[in-house]
């Protein structure tokens, strides 16, 4: 009887002290996220001072972009050389560097998100994207699974931000209407289509027939996939006016060497 007790007791025990230590890192990991939002807070306000005769959207984009090659590279790094293979590994336990990117971007989201909503510069389809990154983080540290293939998700989401980036300061500066501005625009609606769409779409894919994941990460990546094909709208769009002004361009050039002007003078 004594025995039987005992046997009883020690799953109650134990099963109290797995729930201290995951109230625990929790309660870590909560701490860790609210001092990478300070340090791109502080990283924000310190370029501010720096640059003061620049906007605050210059600066604030400086740090998207320090962030965009931050997360690809540790991204990538864990994707390639860390492992496991997010396309046959799906739903499996986060490492403690998955959980390091993924507490540095959360950070970085809730900065950003703060930012667009108290300046009111991005349009609901951007805010969605951001809401959703941060609930899909927060998930799979809650759930402590699923890490790799949302490490993946961020690589192919921020792999194209270096170079939004890089547009958007071409056109403050005066030089996007020159090759360089073209290359950017060229290559970012590439890597957009080739990595949101077609590996985003192989990765959904792989994560909807594997059996480990949750259902609710499963919902997660078809909405981030979802909302892929919402910027892809977007995207087809910029692409068809860029190539009517190009082919305008063109024209005009064709005109000018033939005629020795635009067209019609009088």
């Amino acid at each position: 009887m004594f025995t039987n007790r005992m046997t009883a007791t020690v799953p109650s025990i134990n099963h109290l002290f797995e729930k201290t230590k995951a109230g625990e890192t929790m309660a870590l990991l909560v701490v860790f996220a609210i001092l990478c939002l300070c340090c791109w807070a502080s990283f924000y306000f310190i370029l501010c001072i720096i640059n003061g005769s620049r906007s605050y959207e210059w600066n604030c984009r400086l740090v998207t972009l320090v962030h965009g090659i931050v997360a690809v590279c540790i991204t990538a790094y864990i994707g390639y050389v860390d492992g496991p293979w997010p396309f046959t590994h799906p739903g499996t336990k986060n490492t403690p560097l998955q959980i390091s990117a993924l507490v540095v971007s959360l950070g970085y989201f809730i900065f950003d998100m703060a930012w667009c909503v108290y300046f009111r510069t991005e349009g609901p389809v951007m805010l969605a994207h951001h809401t959703m990154s941060i609930l899909g983080i927060l998930l799979t540290l809650w759930l402590g699974e699923s890490g790799i293939e949302s490490c993946a998700v961020l690589f192919g989401s921020e792999v194209t931000n270096p170079l939004l980036q890089t547009r958007w300061f071409l056109k403050q500066t005066g030089r996007y209407e020159t090759p360089l501005g073209n290359a950017v625009d060229v290559l970012f609606v590439l890597l957009f289509v080739v990595m949101r769409i077609f590996v985003g779409g192989t990765m959904l894919y792989c994560e909807l027939i594997s059996p480990r994941p949750r259902f609710f990460i499963k919902c997660g990546g078809v909405a981030m996939y979802a909302l892929s094909w919402a910027f892809m709208v977007d995207i087809v769009r910029f692409a068809m006016r860029k190539s009517k002004s190009w082919h305008k361009q063109r024209v005009r050039k064709v005109m000018v060497e033939a005629n020795g002007h635009d067209g019609k003078m009088d």
